[in-house]
């Protein structure tokens, strides 16, 4: 099948309110929203996603859904260059790339379920599971919560957890101790900051948190401070990774990056959808990098399966729970890994359409 023309673009938002307050280092929020795309061609719809702000929306609705409309869904190399292009006088980094990333996402969904295949087979699968992490553990809750959270995935078999820190500080150590108190000495404990920390305070902070058993210090400062970024890996304890990369629109973001941390974080709804993830996963074999792709598990893990140099995705708990309430077939850990269903066309997903119209926006 050569020309499979696609013959619809369709563009929802929903809004969906967190159980709890949540917060991290640096920022605070009660709700979270996604942008669907769909995509008709070749008699199915292929979904994309991305997590943000509703002016995503109006982009991939009134810019972007006509750069792809009546294009062959097979041409998604060409499709995604051009929506690229559209957006040089919009402004591409920020809600612009996220717009293009829920395309360029659903075109890939699209393509697959037209060929009748799992993405992750149509990529070229090179495992048939990836491992996950736990990431919560916020900064609003209180110690208790934190614990119970953490404990929760360990004893459901998953062998990493993270937690943030960065909003009060004087109280990291504290939180870290409990933490690791909390799910034994065995499961890896990993800490993300969010920039909360200036260069010499998260210095000190690897250290403390390293008499933890601490392994894994996502963006101690900054992603925009590469210097403070490369300070961190080059003089932080030997058994802790810095990592960073969740804020790259684009794969030629996280080139000068490769210089600076030890893992990076590309996120396909914000860096291109599942084209971006694949270019960075290609710049991350030629250097020897290892990559975690940053939340939204059930896309991720799909491409990890295709990625040779993916360690590992992000379970993230806000991510995790709106993809299980909003779409049918999202993928849940078993025993700390991701398995993308092999009987499924795509990403194995279908959009549960009327409990979704409730969080419409």
């Amino acid at each position: 099948m050569t020309d499979t023309p696609i013959s619809g673009v369709d563009v929802s938002t929903f809004t969906i309110p967190t159980e709890t307050p949540e917060s991290d280092g640096t920022l605070a929020w009660e709700s979270t929203t996604i942008v669907v795309v769909e995509v008709q061609a070749g008699g199915v719809r292929g979904f994309g996603y991305t997590y943000g702000h509703a002016a995503s929306a109006v982009i991939a609705d009134t810019v972007l859904a006509d750069v792809v409309r009546g294009r062959n869904a097979m041409d998604i190399a060409g499709v995604h260059e051009d929506m690229r292009r559209a957006l040089r006088n919009i402004g591409r980094p920020g809600v612009g790339m996220m717009a293009v990333s829920a395309l360029d996402i659903a075109l890939w969904d699209c393509k697959a379920r037209v060929l009748e295949q799992p993405l992750a087979t149509l990529l070229g699968k090179v495992r048939d599971e990836i491992q996950c992490y736990g990431s919560g553990g916020f900064t609003s809750y209180t110690q208790d919560q934190l614990e119970a959270q953490l404990q929760h995935w360990v004893e459901d078999g998953m062998g990493a957890v993270k937690m943030k820190v960065g909003r009060r500080p004087p109280e990291d150590v504290d939180r870290v101790h409990a933490a690791r108190h909390a799910i034994g000495d065995v499961p890896l404990l990993f800490v993300d900051a969010n920039g909360a920390y200036v260069r010499k305070e998260a210095l000190d902070k690897a250290f403390e948190f390293a008499d933890f058993g601490v392994t894994w210090f996502e963006e101690p400062v900054s992603s925009d401070d590469l210097e403070g970024l490369r300070l961190l890996r080059d003089r932080s304890p030997a058994q802790m990774e810095i990592t960073a990369g969740e804020y790259g629109y684009e794969p030629a973001y996280f080139s000068p990056m490769f210089e600076s941390v030890d893992v990076v974080q590309p996120d396909g709804t914000r860096c291109g959808g599942v084209s971006g993830l694949l270019a960075v996963g290609a710049m991350c074999d030629a250097r020897g990098v290892p990559l975690s792709p940053h939340t939204a598990p059930t896309l991720h893990a799909h491409v990890a399966c295709a990625v040779p140099r993916a360690r590992h995705v992000e379970y993230f708990l806000d991510h995790a729970r709106i993809e299980r309430m909003l779409f049918d077939g999202a993928l849940v850990p078993d025993h700390g890994y991701l398995r993308p269903d092999l009987s499924r066309p795509g990403l194995g997903i279908e959009l549960k359409r009327a409990d979704a119209e409730r969080f419409a926006a």
